[in-house]
């Protein structure tokens, strides 16, 4: 019997127990005896206004009229009472049978819920138990060979994939290895941002090398029963050694293996601890070269636990980053194979606009402008539906109701938008301003100024200020045109962003004299009380930063006043007109 039939039968047998209590409560509350003398009594009966009376030999008797009254009345125990009663149509009923069967019921329906709750429970017994584990221990991984992913399915990426396929050679033939003494690594953990593509490196390995491939989450070991996820480990590599050689892969494999701390215990529980042991242990399990690989992906390793990324565990540690302008271009050409993209769509110069796109940021984009495409039976899928599945998935759809919006609030998102166009093509003229726009999204955002900064490995201190300054723009536009007093909260993300900007720059990075190299993390992690610092720190930067965006939005004012003007009409603005009104 299934865990939640037991339940199920569980709560229905209280349910049962609670109603009849509820009703026998209820009879006995309703039940309200009245109290009669003994001359009263003898006159209903002489009235023959008595239907009962239970006799016993106690002080009282009770007793019910013929209107249905319950009564209790004096006991006068004479020898002949019982036979006067009967003479009088009255019914007699023996007083303590009644009690005895009463208790008799009660003490019967209390023995029938303990038996059935023992029965119930009794089906959770230690074979039962050992039974469902071994059922839930089984994981829900396939490991098919068909339908396979190679390397030629993954675009980008080519630092991994040239660290991956020597281990194809291994899982294929690890006996020429055994021959030269050489351990081959036991597990890869791939590491990165979300969407770069880790599990689809990890499917096209085990595609490469033609050998099962079994994926679970990390999540999938996190259970409240005690053993149960400790006894999916062993399932999972139970069933990837009977296969022979394999692929094991563990998405958020943070999940089940975070840092544990200094006196034993993990972030979890013990029996995460379990789990993780069970990992680790099996993991140094492996007899030799076996031909198994075990494939592990976060987007945290900070909070891994330390044996876990010790050689003999996860031996190699692979970066899976955002893609590169060369490397976006070869994930859209990838998702553009099987659409109808017209001759005249320019892929490379999507590919410079979508800095910062994950992989799967990019096949979102290719799928959306189909969606577009098909949507408006077009033949082709041309730039417009590009462009448009572009802004919806950075800001999302267009509102189409916008009666809420007065002209005030639209002239101050004017403005607020046309402030970060401005000091960004003042400040930074590496940067794109490839499109503003007034026209609310349905994420909640009033209107955007797209920033595309130049495609670089590092930032510069510089660089980092100049970003916080243009996150600043909106706000500084908006003190600059409308007073202090008359400042929105349309700036509540933009000072989001640059407090975090600020922090990182001094606190991470050391790019604060006063601070100096220190990393806050770390200091804050010690339990060091160095916030109060940091925090001066980070607001005279920011007070700093914000007086030069006015000065900046100040000495150029005449071009906020056209490019918010603009907007009112247009409501939004391309590269081209933005640069048309700074040349006038």
């Amino acid at each position: 019997m299934k865990i939640g039939v037991r339940v199920k039968l569980l709560l229905l047998l209280i349910i049962l127990i609670a109603l009849a209590s509820g009703i026998y409560a209820y009879g006995i509350r309703n039940n309200r005896y009245i109290e009669l003398s003994y001359r009263d009594f003898l006159n209903h009966i002489d009235e023959d206004l008595v239907d009962e009376v239970e006799f016993n030999n106690r002080a009282k008797l009770k007793g019910k009229l013929r209107d249905g009254q319950y009564f209790i009345t004096d006991n006068p125990r004479t020898e002949n009472f019982k036979e006067h009663l009967l003479l009088y149509n009255v019914n007699v009923i023996e007083g303590d049978n009644r009690a005895i069967v009463g208790q008799a019921a009660g003490i019967a329906l209390i023995l029938f819920g303990i038996g059935a709750l023992a029965y119930i429970l009794n089906r959770n017994s230690p074979k039962q138990a050992e039974k469902e584990m071994a059922i839930m221990s089984k994981v829900d991984a396939e490991g098919t060979t068909s339908r396979r992913i190679t390397f030629d399915d993954v675009a980008g990426n080519e630092e991994a994939k040239d660290s991956l396929k020597e281990l194809i050679d291994f899982i294929g033939d690890p006996e020429k290895y055994n021959r030269y003494g050489a351990r081959l690594p036991r597990g890869v953990l791939l590491y990165g941002p979300p969407g770069t593509g880790k599990t689809l490196l990890a499917k096209a390995l085990a595609g490469e090398a033609n050998v099962p491939f079994y994926a679970v989450s990390g999540s999938d070991f996190i259970q409240v029963y005690a053993g149960l996820g400790a006894s999916r480990i062993r399932e999972l590599f139970k069933r990837a050694k009977d296969s022979g050689k394999s692929v094991i892969f563990i998405d958020e494999i943070d999940a089940l293996g975070k840092k544990r701390n200094a006196s034993g215990g993990s972030g979890g529980s013990e029996e995460a601890d379990r789990t993780l042991n069970a990992l680790l242990t099996e993991m140094s399990g492996f007899k030799g070269n076996e031909g198994i690989i075990v494939m592990a992906a976060t987007n945290r390793m900070d909070t891994l636990d330390e044996a876990l990324l010790r050689p003999g565990r996860f031996d190699r540690q692979i970066e899976i980053s955002l893609p590169d302008v060369n490397a976006r271009l070869a994930i859209l050409e990838l998702h553009s194979k099987n659409k109808p993209v017209s001759r005249k769509v320019d892929l490379k110069n999507i590919a410079l606009e979508t800095i910062y796109f994950s992989g799967a940021q990019l096949e979102n984009l290719m799928n959306e402008s189909a969606m577009l495409a098909a949507r408006q039976r077009a033949d082709n899928i041309t730039m417009k539906h590009i462009n448009q599945a572009y802004f919806t998935v950075l800001v999302g759809e267009e509102k189409k109701d916008r009666r809420s919006i007065t002209s005030e609030d639209k002239r101050i998102t004017a403005y607020h938008e046309a402030g970060h166009a401005l000091v960004a093509k003042k400040i930074c003229k590496d940067n794109r301003v490839t499109k503003v726009s007034i026209i609310p999204s349905t994420k909640g955002m009033g209107g955007f100024s797209l920033n595309i900064p130049p495609d670089r490995m590092y930032q510069t201190k510089k660089d980092i200020m100049n970003n916080i300054m243009i996150a600043l723009g909106g706000r500084a536009a908006e003190e600059l045109v409308l007073g202090m007093d008359n400042i929105t909260t349309g700036a509540s993300s933009d000072l989001q962003k640059a407090t975090e900007m600020v922090l990182s720059m001094i606190g991470n990075y050391g790019m604060d004299d006063e601070i100096g190299l220190m990393n806050y993390n770390v200091a804050l992690n010690s339990n060091l009380d160095t916030g109060t610092l940091l925090m001066e720190r980070a607001k005279k930067f920011l007070d700093k930063l914000y007086v030069e965006t006015k000065e900046v939005l100040q000495c150029n004012k005449e071009y906020l006043d056209a490019i918010a003007a603009k907007l009112l009409v247009e409501e939004s603005l391309s590269e081209e007109e933005l640069n048309r009104i700074l040349l006038d």
